[in-house]
């Protein structure tokens, strides 16, 4: 009875009640107690931030529920063979003709319909952008100095807005374009957003032609995230020509997208797939997962030099549900050279 009242006035931070339970628990296992509550909450915090630069490994399984992601996760052959099973399951069923040009020439509309649904919610500010591409935003800028950086996919600002935000450049000029006109509209909507340093605009990158403000040549970073994958794969070619032709010599084309095997991929059903690794998703927008070979293949054949591939094999994980979730993107910087090569 003792033990009960002395706990309920700590409850009150009683000065009586401390003192009680200082001498019940002993001074040092009391304060072995603080210490390992600190330590708890320390850990947890450092759970939940991100790795930052890819850092964290994974080099005890038993450990796999301390964090929420781990980087440069290996493969075995057996995983890689479930993969690539996963996929021959749901690709062997492929969509009528009718059925592949509506998907397709409709992607505009399904895309509007999507930032519809989800208006300025689906906005995230990407954590990562500037660690993954600090080209996007130097420090070492010079005042007089000026640059232009085109996204092609703005979408509602993922990329767009961070960058006005947080860029010191006062002479930097962004260029963004979308399919979708809603995004567009949302976008221009947010406080973040300056039209006295960005033009966002709405186009189908798939055009042979692109109705751009800004001449060729001209642009130092053309930035394409999850964007290509969305794009018909016979028309993958012509955008990356088209990156080729705005960029200014030295330039850079900055690119991440989704890679063969990744979660995504091996969760469609049957019935989804409209050729091979190209999907249909439920809410009508188009999916690709690439690999390094065939990216690379396209952006040299663009004229394209490259600077950097990187597969980025992750796994996140859900602690409290215990699932393990393997994600497969690609990253890569592709450089227009100084001189055009022959």
């Amino acid at each position: 009875m003792t033990v009960r009242s002395d706990l309920s006035s700590a409850h009150v931070y009683s000065r009586t009640a401390t003192t009680s339970l200082s001498t019940m628990l002993g001074k040092y296992a009391w304060q072995g107690l603080r210490r390992f509550a600190s330590k708890t909450w320390e850990h947890t915090r450092e759970r939940k931030k991100p790795a930052g630069a890819g850092g964290r490994i994974l080099t005890d399984v038993r450990e796999v529920f301390e964090f929420n992601a781990w980087d440069h996760v290996q493969w075995d052959e057996e995983q890689e063979l479930a993969a690539q099973a996963a996929v021959a399951k749901n690709s062997c069923s492929k969509l009528n003709d009718d059925e592949r040009e509506r998907f397709q020439s409709d992607a505009p509309k399904f895309w509007d319909s999507f930032y519809g649904i989800h208006d300025n919610r689906f906005f995230k500010d990407r954590h990562w952008l500037f660690t993954e591409f600090p080209e996007l935003a130097p420090i070492d800028v010079s005042e007089q100095q000026s640059r232009s950086i085109f996204e092609l996919g703005c979408g509602v600002g993922n990329t767009i807005l961070p960058l006005l935000q947080y860029s010191v450049e006062p002479k930097l000029k962004v260029f963004g374009c979308d399919f979708s006109a809603r995004a567009i509209d949302i976008l221009r909507s947010q406080p973040q957003f300056d039209e006295k340093r960005c033009e966002v605009f709405v186009m189908d990158a798939t055009e042979e032609q692109w109705p751009v403000p800004f001449e060729e040549n001209s642009q130092d970073i053309i930035v394409m995230i999850f964007v290509l994958s969305a794009c018909q794969p016979k028309k993958m070619q012509q955008i990356l020509d088209n990156c080729y032709r705005y960029l200014r010599p030295g330039g850079l084309l900055l690119f991440r997208d989704y890679g063969r095997y990744d979660l995504a991929q091996l969760r469609f059903k049957s019935g989804k797939c409209l050729e091979d690794n190209f999907y249909v998703r439920g809410d009508g927008t188009l999916v690709y997962f690439f690999t390094e070979e065939e990216l690379r293949g396209m952006f040299t054949k663009a004229g394209l030099q490259e600077e950097q591939v990187i597969v980025d094999r992750r796994l996140q994980v859900n602690r409290s549900r215990g699932l393990k979730m393997y994600r497969v993107w690609i990253q890569a910087k592709f450089k227009k050279p100084l001189v055009p090569t022959s």
